[in-house]
């Protein structure tokens, strides 16, 4: 069963650029991986600060390994430190 995930972050005003330099790097190596359907990076149109993740994973395991992948930590490890609050993900199935 395919999994949809839905991220939206909120980066700090002064971390905007830093943030989308990394972003933009886990989308050049996750679009890579094999369990990988779809991984879109959007900003939003009003508010610089805002980016959303759309993906689609072939199955629960490709998002775990996934989770695993030395970008994914490096994101993680720095985030405290780039965003305004805690990401905010929704796992989900097509209906």
């Amino acid at each position: 069963m395919s999994i949809y995930l839905t991220a939206i972050l909120k980066a700090k005003k002064e971390s905007v650029q830093d943030l989308k330099s990394i972003l933009d790097n886990m989308v050049l190596n996750t679009r890579k991986e094999e369990a990988c359907e779809k991984y879109d990076l959007q900003q939003d149109l009003e508010d610089e600060t805002v980016f959303i993740f759309h993906e689609i994973w072939k199955s629960k395991e490709g998002l775990d390994a996934h989770n695993q992948r030395s970008y994914i930590k490096e994101f993680v490890e720095k985030a405290p430190n780039l965003l305004e609050k805690s990401a905010e993900i929704y796992l989900a199935k097509l209906v």
